[in-house]
């Protein structure tokens, strides 16, 4: 029971499209380096769900410092992950989809940790929220809600990145391609904007 309880609370919070999801579609659609993509996406929910359910997001949101650094960084990394996307979408040039993926295997994973460690949505949903679900638990039972969140993970983002594929026909359309880059570029932006409100408020 505990189990299933982790899994679909992680499920719900994860399946909301995010920059993970995003650069996760996006990579998946080239059709390169997507296990290695998923494999990094998921261990890092795995990292931030053990610190959460450790009782590290108690401390993060008593240290002003480190939320205002977290999401000083998630700002800046989004906008510029927004305007890259929106200079691909008003570019003239008629891209593959092969052309369209980060460039190497390295470049991949370091973004991919990116999307997941520079967000502080991603805190939010995996050490606060999660970690705070798992501090009613008795110790047993807190390892059965974290395998129950990683397997949320794993599953969500393996469904994700090889589903994609099957749009693959779709994107040999430069024009989808551009949709999509605009649509990254108002999320991404819509993000920053929404964590610039917050320190702002704050």
């Amino acid at each position: 029971m505990v189990w299933f309880e982790g899994f679909f609370l992680s499920l719900g919070l994860i399946a909301a499209i995010g920059a993970q999801n995003a650069f996760v579609i996006s990579q998946s659609l080239s059709g390169k380096f997507t296990l290695p993509v998923i494999l990094t996406v998921s261990l890092c929910d795995m990292f931030l769900v053990s610190l959460g359910v450790l009782g590290v997001g108690a401390l993060i949101q008593q240290s002003e410092w480190l939320l205002q650094i977290t999401t000083w960084a998630g700002i800046v990394f989004l906008s510029v992950y927004g305007t890259m996307s929106l200079k691909s979408a008003l570019s003239s040039k008629q891209l593959e989809s092969e052309a369209r993926s980060v460039a190497t295997r390295k470049r991949a994973i370091l973004t991919a940790m990116a999307v997941s460690l520079l967000n502080p949505h991603a805190y939010l949903d995996t050490v606060v929220i999660l970690g705070g679900v798992a501090g009613k638990f008795a110790d047993q039972q807190k390892l059965w809600f974290v395998l129950g969140c990683i397997s949320a993970s794993i599953a969500w983002f393996m469904l994700l990145g090889f589903g994609a594929k099957q749009l693959a026909p779709v994107f040999r359309n430069p024009k989808a391609w551009k949709v999509l880059d605009v649509l990254v570029c108002i999320m991404m932006w819509s993000i920053a904007l929404s964590l610039l409100h917050y320190t702002q408020a704050n």
